[in-house]
Order: structure tokens, then C-alpha cells, then sequence
């Protein structure tokens, strides 16, 4: 057994020595893996489902269910479009108010007639399955009004910075008119909880909770000092009567005073426009749990606990966890920036992390740098839009994608959000909704997109699709159904309980008797519903394939329409339908697999001759009479003279890219196969092959040879394989040539040598010879030269005695 995954299913064929056995497993579609019985229920299934709802629908055995699947596979099947329930989602767009185009300096207006995000209402009718898309505007107004309040911590610690920050109001509301001409601030001061360890509570150090001769105010946990105001001048003048207070240990109760800001917005004096505020410290913070400390259990209930501006519950609540105060803060739009001194920068740079849209600044000396710092990250803030929806009702998702400046386009969590926005800049959002199934009770839910930081926000009613329109039509206790017995409903009845039947006919009582079991056989013989399905109320209802193109029909479930003859690999060639195991071919298409074509056309030769004169037309496809000639309409003959030379340049130009065709080769030479091999052993040879071959042998315009085969296989298609190696004759060999020219040289001059040496040596012996000869002939004697002259001369005095004198 072979087996091959595919992305569809699993494919495997059993080989044997005659036969194939093909078996192909397709997904199931959610359509017929839901079992839909009733119309509702289908169309929740998915977005491709649809019911028919014509009575007559129903072939013998097939269920009720079977009336849900794919549209398409349900007008295949022979039910009309207009019978199919396949409802559509809607989109509806309620409130469409443009987004304003506003300069500075233009007529103000309220904060409430300012628009940036648009459609501000709409209303999306979903179907299960089926998306729901609309595009969300976003345009930053310019001259939008602001709302900052400053938050400050007022341990021992920040009493130099208090001191930069009594003439902070009118300073910071000069540098905010050049951004916008509405700008409010407000001042709050929080120390920490008014309990042991926090605190000391002896009578001394609640009066003057610092050591020494310093003058500090009684502690506290929150005070809201002054109301949001455009008064700059009574802001410098009621921080300037603030007084530093102190605690005992180092984190602060900040986020019981920024629960309290966020919550207590008619004691702020909030505006539903940009919200700011900033957290001043020089210290960490307390959160959920360490409250336990003190003694506190309760945990931080998130409402507003003001009394004349001082929060009065900091003894009974924990402090709020870092959870509650990101919904807090979300849920009325500020944003919040972190004033911290440098030391405990990293603490609230992952504080940043974990609450959207905030900013961390390090805190300085300086007002001005101050100033720079809320104008900074006030910047940074604003050129950030950040989308978030409530909570989803169940089965619902929702999908973002993003077009920002420049043409960049996310998707995913990203999809969410569009940085470096400036005043002026448009940007929009692809906003994709989707329903699984129905909501439990199907009510029409509301739910709201907004940007984070912005108080305007988009209202979305969500209508989910239930039930098909054909509900409404319904019949209840119809006599359709078995003396009313069920509800007629989109064509089928919807049983009552305790009975079962297409018809509602049976008590589901009495579905197992042996009477009802005896009509679900076709004789005795034979099993009931034929085991291809199961006995309901003596009716047989057949059971489901895996792959939902394939069924079980008939009374007794006998038939089927998927063990059918192949060809091709393909259910009656592809060329018919298969029902109750037998093919009804479509028309010009006959055989017991649909694969014998009665069109003739596909026989005719160029010379208009049926299959060119030599031969018959059998299934659209020539049987030849003469077996030279080859092909579909027996026009091709690979073994007639005139083959090799009519396929030489085509093949010269596809094999080695060569000849006169080699510019054309494309879309001249696309009519055969062409299939190298190493050498000629390799070519096919004529008792090899069950078809005609020719071999040819060819030559190039460079003298080379190149060698191929031409035939006609068994499929009429022609092939062609050759040689991938030219033939060609090989030139001289220089470095050869070159060396036995040399060596030539070398040897004949050695030769030259030899010779000469040769000659001197017997010269030399013969003369040698020579002088021995004369040596013997010589006829002095050996003791005297004869050509020896004596040194010696004598001569005599004549007047001497006459005797010899030697000189």
C-alpha cells in the first residue's frame, strides 16, 4: 500500500498485479459535520451552508440533515437557488459625521462638536462564519482642548521639587497656548496611607511627622488641592501654600491617589477632551496586597471616597493592583506621565509597559525642564493612536488592519495602531467583525471601538443571524407532520419531543421493534439497510460518508454514487454521474466509465480525411491500420525518410541551443518530448521499445555530430532522446607536438655529440697509435737526446801549453 499525505486528506493505492485500487479522502465540510436537522441551526454551521427547503428535496434514505451542505453541492444535487436559505450579513452606518477640519486660531468650538474618529454608529448584522468589514477614520483636530492635572508627591524627599512647582501654572499654561488656546490644570498631592507601618501614629508625628525643626503637615493619603482651571496665577498660588508632609518608609501611596483622579472626575472637573496627568515622585509604590501590612484586607473597590477633596477610605481599602488601575484609567481616557527621577527610572519605564498609552520623564531641578518634559511626552502621546473595543460577546472576534502615514499597513496587533502621527494626519482602520455560531440568547449586543487617550468612540450593535426567514413561515403541530406531531418548517418537520420519523411518525419509543426492522431489509437475506445505514421508524436512514460527495441512497440504502467505474483516475471519467453504482454518461459520452468520446472532430486529419485515410475513429482517438504511421490522426509516421532532417534544427536548438531556429525555438519546436542521455548506449533501441523509433544522426554547422532518436509513443505523444554530448573531431595537440619537437632537438643534438665524441676518440687512438710506431723506428739512443746541446763551450789558448782550460 502507497500512502501520500496532501494538504486535503490522505490519498492511498493498493498495487496488485492486475488491479488498482484508488481511494481518495477529502476534509469533511462543516456544513454536513454539523447534522444540522433543523434550518437554523444549519446556517450557524457556516458561512458556505445553506438548507433546502423544497419538499421534495430528499432522494429515498437520505435524512434530514442532508438538506444542509454547500450551496453549490446543493444546487448539484438538483436543488433550485431559490429553494436554498442562505442568508447574508449587513452593514448599516448610523451616524456618519465627517471628521472636523479645523486650524488654529479658527472659531472655537465645545469640545462635544469637535469630531476625530468617523463613523461614530453603526450597525452590523452577522451571519456565523461571515465577516462583517467597515473602515474607521482617525484625524488628529488641531487646537484640540486639554485637561492636565499634576499629581505630586509630597514626602520630605520632594521638598525641592515642590518648590519648582509653585510657579509651574502660569509658566506651562504660556507653553501650552501654543499648542491649544483650551487648556486647563488642576493640582493633587498624595504622601500615604494614615496607618502603622506606613506612618508613625504618635500623637507628636502626626502633627509633624518630620524630625527636627522642620515644619511638615500632618500626613495624608490623597488631597485634591485644586479643581481643573485656566488659572494659571491660582495654581502658583495654592501649590505655593502647600507644606511637605512625611512617612516611614520609602514607596508612596500613589496609586491610591491616581484610583481617586481617575474615578472622582466631577472633583477634578474632567472634560471629555485630552486628559493628561502627571505623576511627580521620587520614590516607588505600594500595590494590591500590601496593604495587608497595615491590616488592610479589603480590596480597592475603584470608586470615588472624596470627602472635601481628601480621600477618606485609605485606611480601609488595599491599594488598587496595577490591573484595576490600567482599566480605571482606560475607562476615562488618561493619560498618565511618569515624572520620576532617574534612580527610579527602570521601575517605571516597565510600569510604562503595562499601562497603554503612558510616558516616563525624568524629573530635574528645574521647572523649565519640568515644562519640556510634560510637552515631550504630551507629543509623544498624542502622535500614537492606539485602538481597543470592549468586551466581546461570546463566539465573536474582531480583526484590525492598519493604513498609516506613508502606506504602512499592519495587520494583527499591530493592525491596532498608527505611530508619528501629526496634527492634520488621517489615517485609517480596515475593522473586520465575526461571529461563531449565535450568542446563547441571540439578543442584538452592543459593543465600542475607541481610541485609547480620546474620549470619542465608535458604537457597533451586533444583530446576530439565528434562524433562517423561512422560520417565520413555520407551522406549528402541522398535519404535515404526522397529525401534528412537529412543526413544518423550511421544508421538513421539526419533531415534537418523544417523537422521531422524517414525518414525526414514531413514538421514539417504538424505533427498535422487530416489525420496523423487518421493512429495512430488501429479503431475507440481506442485512438491514443494506449495513449502510440504520432502521428509524422502519424507514431506513443511511449513514454518512467521511467525505461529504459521497452517499448512501436508495430505500434500503443499496445504492451509492461513488463505486461507479474510473477512468482517469476519475469517477466515470469525469464524464458522468454516478448514480446507484451505474454511470449516466453526459451527452457525446458513452462506455461503462463515460470514457469513450462520440465526437469525431478530435479524429480529423489536416487533409480533412478521418484520421488521414489511415485508419478508424474509436472513441475520438484513430486506430491506425498501417503500423508506421502513428499519432492522432495517423499523420505521423517516425520511421519515413525525411524524419531526421525534418527535426534537426529543433532539436539542434533545444538540446544545445544552437542552429538556425535557436531565436524561435519557443514557438516552433514545443511539439515533442525532449529527453537527454549520457551516451548513445543509452538512446532507445527498436526492440526495446513497443513503438516504431528512428535514429538519426546529424551535423552541425561546426563539423560536430550529435545523435538522436524520433518516435511515437503510446500516448500519440512524440519524444525525442539525444545525446547531451556533440560528436565533434579533435584538433592537434600543441603541447605534444611542442615536446616531441624539442625532444627531438635534445636527442639529435646529444646523437651529434656521441658521434663526435666517438670520431675524437679514434682520431686520438691512431695517433696515439702513430707515435708508438715511430717511437720503435727511432734510432738514437734512448739515453741521449739528440737534439741535447751542451751548456758547456770549450775553448784553447794557443798560447797556454796547449792545454785545455775550462771556463
Amino acid at each position: 500500500i502507497y500512502c501520500i499525505a496532501l494538504t486535503t486528506g490522505l490519498c492511498c493505492t493498493t498495487a496488485h498485479s492486475d488491479s488498482f485500487l484508488f481511494v481518495f479522502h477529502l476534509e469533511g465540510n462543516e456544513c454536513t459535520d454539523a447534522n444540522a436537522r433543523y434550518c437554523g441551526k444549519c446556517i450557524q454551521a457556516g458561512a458556505k451552508c445553506g438548507w433546502c427547503k423544497d419538499p421534495d428535496f430528499l432522494k429515498q434514505g437520505e435524512t434530514v440533515s442532508s438538506r444542509c451542505d454547500e450551496v453549490q453541492s446543493l444546487v448539484k444535487r438538483g436543488c433550485v437557488e431559490a429553494m436554498i436559505e442562505n442568508p447574508k450579513g449587513d452593514k448599516k452606518v448610523l451616524k456618519n459625521k465627517a471628521v472636523t477640519n479645523r486650524k488654529k486660531g479658527a472659531e472655537k468650538l465645545k469640545p462635544e462638536d469637535i469630531t476625530q474618529i468617523q463613523p461614530q454608529k453603526l450597525s452590523l448584522t452577522l451571519r456565523s462564519g461571515q465577516p462583517q468589514s467597515f473602515e474607521l477614520k482617525f484625524k488628529r483636530a488641531e487646537d484640540y482642548p486639554i485637561d492636565l492635572y499634576y499629581l505630586m508627591d509630597l514626602s520630605y524627599s520632594m521638598k525641592d521639587d515642590l518648590e519648582n512647582v509653585k510657579n509651574l501654572g502660569t509658566s506651562l499654561m504660556l507653553e501650552m497656548s501654543k499648542i491649544t488656546s483650551d487648556f486647563r490644570i488642576g493640582f493633587g498631592s498624595f504622601v500615604e496611607k494614615t496607618v502603622m507601618p506606613y506612618i508613625s501614629t504618635t500623637p507628636a508625628k502626626l502633627l509633624n511627622p518630620c524630625t527636627g525643626d522642620q515644619n511638615c503637615t500632618s500626613p495624608f493619603s490623597y488631597k485634591n488641592v485644586l479643581k481643573l482651571t485656566n488659572d494659571g496665577k491660582r495654581f502658583n498660588t495654592l501649590v505655593g501654600q502647600q507644606h511637605i508632609s512625611g512617612n516611614l518608609d520609602s514607596p508612596e501611596g500613589g496609586f491610591d491617589a491616581i484610583m481617586q483622579v481617575a474615578v472622582c472626575g466631577d472633583h477634578i472637573g474632567w472634560r471629555n477632551v485630552t486628559r493628561l496627568l502627571v505623576f511627580s515622585t521620587d520614590a516607588g509604590f505600594h500595590f494590591a496586597g500590601d496593604g495587608k501590612l497595615g491590616g488592610i484586607v479589603l480590596p480597592n473597590d475603584g470608586k470615588c471616597h472624596l470627602e472635601n477633596n481628601v480621600y477618606t477610605m485609605s485606611h480601609y481599602y488595599d491599594y488598587p493592583s496595577i490591573a484595576h488601575l490600567v482599566q480605571k484609567l482606560s475607562d476615562n481616557n488618561i493619560q498618565t506621565i511618569f515624572a520620576v527621577t532617574e534612580e527610579f527610572q527602570p521601575v517605571y519605564q516597565e510600569l510604562k509597559n503595562l499601562i497603554p498609552k503612558s510616558a516616563v520623564g525624568t524629573l530635574s531641578a528645574n521647572s523649565s525642564n519640568v515644562i519640556n518634559l510634560i510637552i515631550d511626552a504630551y507629543n509623544s502621546l498624542s502622535s500614537e493612536v492606539i485602538l481597543e473595543n470592549s468586551k466581546l460577546p461570546e463566539g465573536v472576534t474582531i480583526a484590525y488592519t492598519s493604513r498609516c502615514k506613508n502606506g504602512v499597513v499592519s495587520k494583527g496587533e499591530n493592525g491596532r495602531k498608527c505611530s508619528n502621527i501629526s496634527i492634520g494626519d488621517e489615517v485609517t482602520f480596515n475593522i473586520s467583525v465575526t461571529s461563531k455560531g449565535c450568542p446563547k440568547q441571540g439578543k442584538p449586543e452592543t459593543i465600542k471601538i475607541k481610541p485609547l487617550g480620546f474620549t470619542e468612540e465608535v458604537e457597533i450593535t451586533l444583530n446576530f443571524i439565528c434562524e433562517c426567514e423561512c422560520h417565520n413561515d413555520a407551522i406549528k403541530n402541522s398535519e404535515l407532520c404526522h397529525f401534528g406531531n412537529g412543526t413544518y418548517e423550511c421544508g421538513a418537520c421539526k419533531c415534537n419531543d418523544g417523537r422521531v420519523g422524517r414525518q414525526c411518525e414514531c413514538s421514539s419509543n417504538d424505533v427498535a421493534t422487530e416489525d420496523m426492522d423487518r421493512t429495512c431489509r430488501k429479503d431475507n437475506g440481506t442485512d438491514i439497510c443494506s449495513n449502510n445505514g440504520e432502521c428509524v421508524c422502519g424507514t431506513c436512514e443511511c449513514k454518512k460518508r467521511d467525505n461529504p460527495e459521497e452517499r448512501y441512497s436508495g430505500q434500503y440504502c443499496e445504492c451509492d454514487n461513488f463505486n461507479c467505474d474510473r477512468s482517469g483516475n476519475k469517477l466515470c471519467g469525469g464524464h458522468g454521474s454516478c448514480e446507484c453504482r451505474v454511470c449516466v454518461c453526459d451527452p457525446m459520452w458513452t462506455g461503462s466509465a463515460c470514457d469513450c468520446s462520440l465526437d469525431n472532430s478530435t479524429c480529423m486529419a489536416s487533409n480533412k480525411q478521418m484520421c488521414n485515410g489511415r485508419g478508424k475513429c474509436e472513441c475520438g482517438t484513430c486506430k491506425c491500420d498501417d503500423p508506421k504511421f502513428q499519432g492522432p490522426t495517423c499523420e505521423t509516421c517516425p520511421t519515413c525518410p525525411g524524419v531526421c532532417a525534418e527535426h534537426k534544427e529543433c532539436v539542434q536548438c533545444r538540446a544545445f541551443g544552437t542552429g538556425e531556429k535557436k531565436d524561435k525555438c519557443k514557438e516552433e519546436c514545443d511539439d515533442f518530448t525532449l529527453i537527454k542521455v549520457r551516451d548513445r548506449d543509452k538512446l532507445p533501441q527498436p526492440n526495446d521499445a513497443s513503438y516504431p523509433v528512428m535514429h538519426c544522426k546529424e551535423r552541425d554547422a561546426n563539423d560536430c555530430w550529435f545523435y538522436y532518436t524520433f518516435a511515437v509513443n503510446n500516448d500519440t505523444k512524440k519524444e525525442v532522446h539525444v545525446v547531451e554530448t556533440l560528436d565533434c573531431p579533435s584538433g592537434p595537440d600543441i603541447i605534444p607536438i611542442v615536446a616531441g619537437v624539442v625532444a627531438g632537438i635534445v636527442l639529435i643534438g646529444l646523437a651529434l655529440l656521441l658521434i663526435w665524441k666517438l670520431l675524437m676518440i679514434i682520431h686520438d687512438r691512431r695517433e696515439f697509435a702513430k707515435f708508438e710506431k715511430e717511437k720503435m723506428n727511432a734510432k738514437w739512443d734512448t739515453q741521449e737526446n739528440p737534439i741535447y746541446k751542451s751548456p758547456i763551450n770549450q775553448f784553447q789558448n794557443p798560447n797556454y801549453g796547449r792545454k785545455a782550460t775550462a771556463l
